[in-house]
């Protein structure tokens, strides 16, 4: 798969390119079917809200489950990544954000990019998301918030929130924010399951609480040039990989191949 160049103009311009009914109906069913089973496993990559019951996210699930580690290596996933990010990629890091209905907590306005600084010494802003969304996402379970052309400002100082959520987010406070949405404003991409964001590493973005009835799951696939590897290892291995060969695609069929 390969983007064409008005996506690649929308991912230059305003920092995203949405791209809807990317995966089909039978992949996102086999994928949730896996995810189900990810959430009733113990292991220290699972994160949970602060009510210590709610799964909040589940890292690094590609290195323990098969299906997850066949979508790492999508093309679908991968070759539009390439593209944006001009050379060969591997994977930062692999998530479940599961933001679950009643329970799912905020994650607050931020940069991926300035974790990916601060905490593991990723030397440029060379990297970006791709989220794939598992359920059907509504202005009502907690979708995902962009602000349009942020990533142009590149990194923006920010601070280390530990209060907010059960998880460490570096943040940008509410001056610069607002400053922000007065240049670019605010959307917030919703879509069917099987739809897919590509975002920039620097895009500032967040999200609201779930307060619906309606789960809200997306897979997140940071993608970071090879050249671009980080160089501080602080964190957990399943928070900031340290596999920096280039990834080789399966086939566009992997993920049903077999079923």
């Amino acid at each position: 798969m390969e983007l064409n160049n008005d996506q690649i103009k929308s991912f230059r311009d305003q920092g995203y390119v949405f791209i809807e009914n990317l995966f089909s109906e039978d992949e996102i069913k086999l994928l949730n079917k896996e995810a189900e089973e990810v959430y009733s496993v113990e292991r220290p990559e699972v994160m949970k809200e602060k009510n210590g019951k709610t799964i909040r996210t589940v890292f690094g699930v590609h290195t323990f489950n098969d299906i997850f580690s066949k979508l790492a290596k999508h093309p679908r996933i991968v070759k539009p990544g390439m593209q944006l990010l001009g050379g060969e990629v591997y994977i930062h890091q692999f998530k479940l954000n599961a933001k679950m209905a009643f329970d799912g907590d905020v994650w607050q306005w931020h940069q991926d990019f300035a974790t990916w600084k601060h905490d593991d010494d990723m030397p440029e802003p060379l990297a970006l998301n791709v989220g794939l969304f598992l359920d059907d996402v509504t202005p009502y379970n907690g979708a995902l918030n962009f602000i349009p052309k942020s990533h142009r400002s590149g990194y923006i100082d920010s601070y280390h929130d530990t209060k907010t959520t059960s998880y460490p987010l570096w943040t940008i406070n509410e001056k610069t924010l607002t400053d922000l949405v007065d240049r670019g404003g605010i959307v917030s991409p919703s879509g069917k399951a099987g739809s897919v964001i590509f975002f920039d590493s620097s895009l500032v973005h967040g999200s609201p609480s779930n307060m619906s009835p309606w789960n809200r799951t997306i897979v997140y696939v940071s993608l970071n040039r090879t050249s671009n590897h980080i160089r501080k290892f602080s964190r957990p291995e399943y928070k900031a990989h340290r596999d920096f060969e280039a990834i080789n695609c399966l086939e566009d069929n992997c993920l049903l191949e077999n079923t």
